[in-house]
């Protein structure tokens, strides 16, 4: 039954087909008659319906044939299916997919260009069948490569990621100022382990080193001095490592400004004492890490209301009051201080205040507090 309706359907296919090649050919031809009869009205429309029941008597009697061969070939392309892995199947018709999309962009390019109309469409027939081949076969065989892609790609991505990731976690370099060096207070703070390498030395600072160690002022001389013992004591006795840069910049007079440079072009930050440097670094968008600023963060935390022991030294800025200092050096003004100028007292803390150069502890005597209580 399956087969006498796609018999049937074959037929009518065949006389559409029939029908339409007549008309082409008619037209190609530019025939006008034939056996005698002139091709217009209705004989034109006669002749088209002829072409097209010869065709489909062709086809009706070829049909059977047709249709054995087809069921042949499906047999044998399910059976090659079968025993095919499902991952070659989808990429056969992938490359098929594309083989035809292919075969569409030449056949409605250069083909249809061609004036002969069924030259035109035998060469687009044997494209497609072409392209189609080359996109299965291609496809088929490059298979392992088609499949590892996603597997490619992803590790591609990762690799960027692992690499940002690094690039992100890398330590910068900390390069030291002159300020910082003489101060000496960076050679205890990388013993403790605080600060990461490597410490760079940037050799137009051994230079301005050299010249305050070679100053005729005394001061000068034994600041000098002392930041290259300094620096011999970082790279001796410390186990961080230190890299001097011969890199200059030559154009650049000012020591400060050639050391904001080279932060930028090594990617690093500054490791400096200089409030002021500190700030050209801010507007630069130079990463600093300022040793004072260390130092007032690790100092211990007082509130209001706590008690503590100070002696006072001295009398402080405005009328009554007296100045205390603390282990660390934090200044504690004394309210109505000044007339236990060398004792030690009981005071009470009042506030404190966070400035640039450090923290201010202001106090009142306990027993002041305790008579107002």
């Amino acid at each position: 039954m399956i087969k006498k309706i796609f018999r049937w359907i074959l037929t009518v296919i065949g006389i559409a087909v029939g029908s339409e090649l007549t008309n082409i050919l008619l037209e190609y031809f530019e025939l006008t008659s034939i056996f005698g009869f002139e091709l217009k009205g209705l004989n034109y429309f006669a002749a088209i319906m002829a072409g097209g029941i010869i065709t489909g008597i062709i086809v009706f009697l070829l049909s059977p044939w047709i249709i054995n061969l087809t069921v042949r070939i499906t047999s044998q392309m399910e059976k090659l299916l079968q025993g095919t892995p499902t991952s070659e199947v989808l990429v056969g018709a992938l490359g098929l997919l594309l083989g035809l999309v292919i075969a569409y962009l030449i056949s409605s390019g250069p083909i249809n260009l061609i004036p002969i109309p069924w030259l035109a469409i035998i060469l687009s027939i044997l494209v497609y069948a072409i392209m189609a081949y080359l996109g299965i076969s291609i496809a088929t065989k490059k298979r392992e490569d088609l499949m590892g892609l996603p597997n490619l790609l992803r590790k591609n991505a990762q690799r960027e990621k692992d690499k940002t990731v690094r690039q992100e976690n890398r330590v910068k370099p900390k390069i030291l100022d002159t300020s910082v060096i003489i101060d000496g207070r960076i050679a205890d703070i990388c013993k403790t382990g605080f600060v990461e390498g490597p410490l760079v030395i940037p050799a137009f600072v051994l230079e301005e080193l050299r010249h305050i160690a070679d100053s005729s002022d005394s001061l000068k001389r034994n600041r000098g001095r002392r930041g290259l013992d300094i620096l011999n004591k970082i790279q001796n006795e410390l186990e961080i490592p230190v890299e001097i840069i011969e890199k200059d910049f030559e154009e650049l007079s000012e020591v400060d400004t050639k050391l904001l440079k080279l932060a930028q072009v090594m990617s690093g930050s500054v490791i400096t004492n200089d409030y002021n440097l500190n700030k050209v670094a801010e507007f630069q968008r130079v990463h600093v890490l300022n040793i004072n600023e260390l130092a007032n963060a690790v100092k211990p935390v007082v509130l209001p209301g706590e008690e503590m022991v100070v002696q006072v030294i001295k009398d402080g800025k405005e009328s009554g009051q007296g100045v205390a200092y603390l282990d660390d050096g934090t200044m504690i003004v004394v309210d109505g201080g000044k007339k236990y100028i060398g004792e030690t007292i009981g005071v009470v803390v009042t506030s404190v205040l966070q400035t640039a150069a450090g923290r201010m502890i202001f106090v009142k005597p306990k027993s002041a507090v305790d008579k107002v209580s």
